[in-house]
């Protein structure tokens, strides 16, 4: 058994294969990314309105969201960052998408 756990790079228990949430969760990185293609201009800021609603629902500092809508080959591309304030509200509001 105690070969199992040196084998591992996070801190597991050979019983029960539990890891600590600070190896997954370090808090390093709050951002979480959208990228799509749209038919429409239109189309576009209606699903930023409806990501901005679900960041707004988990936040709880300011998140901070900065988008690019552009025209490219087969429609119109919305790019969009939110920045949390901490990495579980990124996780959170990733999830909330699927």
């Amino acid at each position: 058994m105690t070969d199992a756990i040196n084998r591992c790079s996070a801190e597991e228990t050979a019983a029960c294969c539990c890891v600590d949430v600070g190896t997954v969760i370090d808090n390093e990185d709050c951002t979480a990314s959208y990228q799509r293609i749209f038919a429409s201009e239109q189309e576009a800021e209606l699903m930023l309105n409806t990501l901005t609603g679900k960041a707004k629902e988990v936040e709880s500092d300011p998140c901070f969201i900065h988008h690019k809508i552009d025209a490219v080959d087969g429609g119109i591309q919305l790019s969009v960052d939110f920045i949390f304030s901490c990495q579980a509200e990124a996780l959170i509001f990733q999830l909330g998408l699927r």
